[in-house]
């Protein structure tokens, strides 16, 4: 019995070793064929065989040596395809596999980075555009093909633009909120502080009825001296260039107005609804 298991084992060994050559000499033999298909491939343009081909002969190389010139070629096409087909994703992964493979001269590999580089720059200004035209979804989504590691910095300006949207779209809400309540100093200066193109076009007519309230205040000041305390009234130019001052040092409006009254050497009296500032005299009571 031994010697008949003996001759299985051997058996058994020689078929698996031919299964195995037999592989390998197939694979060595595809090898073989693949750069005279890649380049057929690339020289009829026909971009997707000739990736297909690339491919498999990068995954078949045992002798370490690069993919030919061809699968360059065949990839740097294929990308510019895809860029001006709109598939910014897919056109920015292959360009950066080519970067990556190292194929090509300095001069060819340098183009292939100022391209990737200009690709990259291009879709952040097409953001941008979207961003201020009030489409922060479509922003977002155009930055989307920039990763971390092919794009640094893409992540912190996606950060940003969310950032300023959602400061600019509360911002917005407290300013129809101050409206509402005739709080017209504080939702004036909450308009001030509105930074995005688009918000500030929603706010206009907020805008606008807050300026024409201000300015009706102020003709009332000028106009309803209220009494002998008439004189003594600080107001106009004066007490608004030190109310802004005041709110530039992040004062709140009436904190401001409390302030900028006792700069200019007088103190808030209240005559019903309306606040004034009084100049203080020697006779003030």
């Amino acid at each position: 019995m031994a010697p008949r298991r003996l001759l299985l084992l051997r058996l058994w060994l020689v078929a698996t070793i031919g299964v195995v050559a037999a592989i390998a000499g197939s694979a060595w033999w595809w090898e073989k064929q693949l750069p005279g298909k890649l380049q057929q491939a690339a020289q009829e343009g026909d971009l997707e065989a000739c990736l297909n081909y690339g491919e498999q002969l990068s995954a078949l190389r045992w002798l370490g040596s690069g993919a030919p010139e061809e699968q360059a070629l065949c990839r740097r096409r294929q990308a510019e395809i895809l860029w001006n087909d709109g598939q910014s994703s897919a056109a920015l992964k292959l360009q950066t596999q080519l970067i990556e493979s190292g194929l090509g001269n300095a001069e060819s590999q340098q183009q292939d980075r100022d391209r990737l580089a200009l690709w990259q720059e291009q879709l952040r200004n097409r953001a941008l555009v979207l961003f201020r035209d009030g489409d922060l979804e479509k922003a977002l989504e155009t930055l989307s093909p920039l990763t971390p590691a092919s794009s640094p910095g893409s992540s912190a300006l996606s950060d940003t633009l969310k950032e300023t949207w959602n400061r600019n779209r509360l911002n917005h809400e407290r300013i129809k909120e101050l409206v509402e309540a005739e709080r017209w100093w504080e939702a004036l200066d909450s308009l001030n502080r509105l930074d995005h193109p688009w918000w500030q076009q929603q706010a206009k007519s907020q805008r606008q009825t807050v300026e024409t309230a201000i300015a009706e205040l102020r003709a009332t000041e000028e106009h309803q001296q209220h009494g002998e305390s008439g004189p003594d009234v600080i107001a106009g130019p004066e007490l608004d260039t030190a109310v802004q001052s005041s709110l530039d040092a992040g004062n709140d409006p009436w904190d401001a107005f409390l302030s900028a009254c006792d700069q200019l050497g007088g103190r808030v009296v209240e005559d019903g609804p309306e606040s004034f500032c009084r100049r203080i005299s020697d006779g003030s009571p």
